[in-house]
């Protein structure tokens, strides 16, 4: 039997061409790396599942590749990534900090990648400052964080930040398409649309909801099938909702209420939909 591989995992991108919804970060460190002009630390940092930390890998084997003869030459080992929420004492810090000062054997460069960054503590924070400030010009490093605003203002100060944004629901959805293609699931883009909605901008979290939903209905993914595997209202329901308002037909209209409740939508839900729905009704008209 083999191994079934997340979507997520699979189709992570390979290199800055594939990031989706960032041009502009891309095509800064893509310029950076061409006129030599790289920064001895990085912070990306952006809402979940948007490929800060993917951007962060994606550097460091370029500026590897950048810097030597033989292209096919692999650098893994001259690539350190650590995790500070499980790795964020003092100690830890000082540990890399006494691995920084050691050239790399093969390349130009040694990279450390941190993730979750503003999980360290204020003490390793202040342990990291100086090699910051400072560091052998072997060394790069690359942060990425959900929460800037828990970094310290002096370390923030020593890196070039770069603010990535939730990646708009046409972007994923023309991605879940081609993603679809490649898994030869015949899907409706009315439901890859309502996907890109539920994943609010990451993409990451719109490849798990795709994952999801095509272990519920197979190789054909229809608009009805992700409605009902993630719970949502269908606009269908909008739409006779608005028919029952402009007709007056309240007894409908409460009867057609609480069959929506029955379902299990929460009220809230559904008024903030319903408001959305009459937005989108506006704009349509103008």
């Amino acid at each position: 039997m083999e191994n079934f591989i997340v979507s997520a995992r699979k189709y992570r991108p390979a290199n800055f061409k594939s990031v989706i919804g960032q041009a502009s970060i891309t095509t800064t460190l893509k310029n950076a790396i061409k006129n030599n002009h790289l920064a001895q630390a990085y912070l990306f940092c952006g809402p979940r599942g948007v490929g800060k930390t993917t951007c962060a890998r994606i550097l460091a084997k370029m500026i590897h590749r950048n810097s030597s003869e033989n292209k096919n030459e692999d650098f893994a080992f001259n690539i350190f990534e650590l995790d500070a929420a499980s790795n964020n004492s003092v100690d830890d810090i000082r540990s890399l900090i006494d691995q920084v000062r050691i050239p790399p054997q093969v390349g130009n460069y040694k990279v450390y990648i941190i993730d979750e960054v503003h999980m360290l503590s204020i003490a390793a924070f202040n342990a990291l400052l100086k090699t910051l400030e400072e560091p052998p010009q072997h060394v790069k490093f690359m942060f990425a964080t959900t929460e800037p605003h828990k970094i310290p203002i002096t370390i923030l100060s020593r890196c070039q930040i770069f603010d990535f944004n939730r990646i708009g629901v046409a972007d994923i959805t023309k991605y879940l398409e081609y993603v679809a293609k490649s898994e030869g699931v015949n899907a409706e883009i009315e439901g890859l649309n309502i996907i890109a909605q539920k994943a609010d901008g990451a993409m990451r979290d719109a490849l798990s909801i795709f994952d999801r939903v095509v272990s519920y209905c197979g190789d054909n993914l229809t608009r009805q099938a992700v409605s009902e595997n993630l719970n949502v209202l269908d606009f269908d329901y909008y739409l006779k909702i608005t028919d029952l308002i402009l007709e007056n037909k309240i007894p409908d209209l409460l009867i057609a209420y609480d069959d929506i409740l029955a379902k299990g939508f929460d009220g809230h839900h559904f008024i903030s939909g319903l408001a959305s729905h009459f937005r989108n009704l506006l704009v349509c008209k103008n």
